[in-house]
C-alpha cells in the first residue's frame, strides 16, 4: 500500500488548506474546496474533446469506458457522490486526477461525457486502495458508481494495464497538481469576486453581473 505525506514540512500547507486536503480542526465539515476544482477541470475538458470532436468529426473510441448514453448526473454531483459513500480521504481525489491525466498520456481516450463517470469511479477507487489505510470493496464501489461488480472488475483492470500500474506519486508531482487546481480556482474564483457576488443575495439571477456568471 503506498503512502502520501501531506503533513511533511516541506509541502506548502496553505495550499493543502485551502484545497481541503488538510482539516483546520475536529470540528471542521462541509465539502472539500477540490472536490468543486476538480469538477470544473473535468467539465471544462469533456467540453473541450467534444467541441473537438464535432468540429473535425473525429471518430470516438469506443472503449471500455465509454457507455451506450450520457449519465443524468452530472459530473459535479457524481463526485459529491463518490465522497459521500466512499469516504476515502481528500487526497484520493486528486491522486485519481493525477492517474486520470497519465491514462490520457497512455492512452488515445479522451474524457467525454459518456467515459468520465465510469473513469472517475475508476480513479479513485484505485487511488483509495492505493494510498488510504482503509477501502471498500469492488462490490460497494460499483454501488456507488452505479455500475455492476463485473463491469467495475473490468475497467479496474484495463485501468491498471494502461498505467502499466505506475500508481506511486511522487511528493513533487503531488504539489505539481495542487498548484494547478490551485490555479483553477483562482481563475474561477477572480470573475466573481470581481462581480462581488455575496451570499447574502437574495439571488444570483440579479442582471448586474449575469454575462459574467454565466461564463
Amino acid at each position: 500500500m503506498g503512502t502520501l505525506a501531506i503533513d511533511n514540512e516541506d509541502l506548502d500547507s496553505d495550499i493543502y488548506l485551502a484545497l481541503g486536503l488538510k482539516r483546520l480542526g475536529k470540528g471542521a465539515i462541509g465539502t472539500p474546496r477540490i472536490l468543486t476544482l476538480l469538477s470544473s477541470l473535468l467539465e471544462k475538458s469533456v467540453q473541450k474533446n467534444e467541441m473537438q470532436i464535432e468540429t473535425v468529426s473525429a471518430k470516438v473510441n469506443i472503449a471500455i469506458f465509454h457507455g451506450l448514453r450520457v449519465p443524468t448526473i452530472s459530473i459535479r454531483q457524481y463526485i459529491d457522490r463518490i465522497f459521500k459513500y466512499a469516504r476515502c480521504n481528500p487526497s484520493c481525489f486528486l491522486v485519481a486526477y493525477i492517474y486520470l491525466d497519465r491514462f490520457g498520456q497512455q492512452t488515445d481516450v479522451q474524457l467525454t461525457s459518456r467515459n468520465v463517470h465510469r473513469l472517475l469511479i475508476t480513479s479513485v477507487m484505485v487511488a483509495a486502495k492505493f494510498i488510504d489505510d482503509t477501502y471498500f470493496n469492488n462490490a460497494y464501489y460499483a454501488r456507488v458508481g452505479g455500475i455492476s461488480t463485473a463491469e467495475l472488475n473490468r475497467l479496474e483492470m484495463k485501468f491498471l494495464l494502461s498505467l502499466d500500474f505506475r500508481l506511486q506519486v511522487s511528493i513533487n508531482t503531488f504539489q505539481r497538481y495542487c498548484l494547478q487546481l490551485q490555479k483553477e480556482g483562482n481563475q474561477v474564483e477572480r470573475p466573481i469576486r470581481a462581480c462581488g457576488i455575496k451570499e447574502s443575495w437574495p439571488s444570483k439571477s440579479d442582471t448586474q453581473c449575469a454575462p459574467t456568471i454565466a461564463r
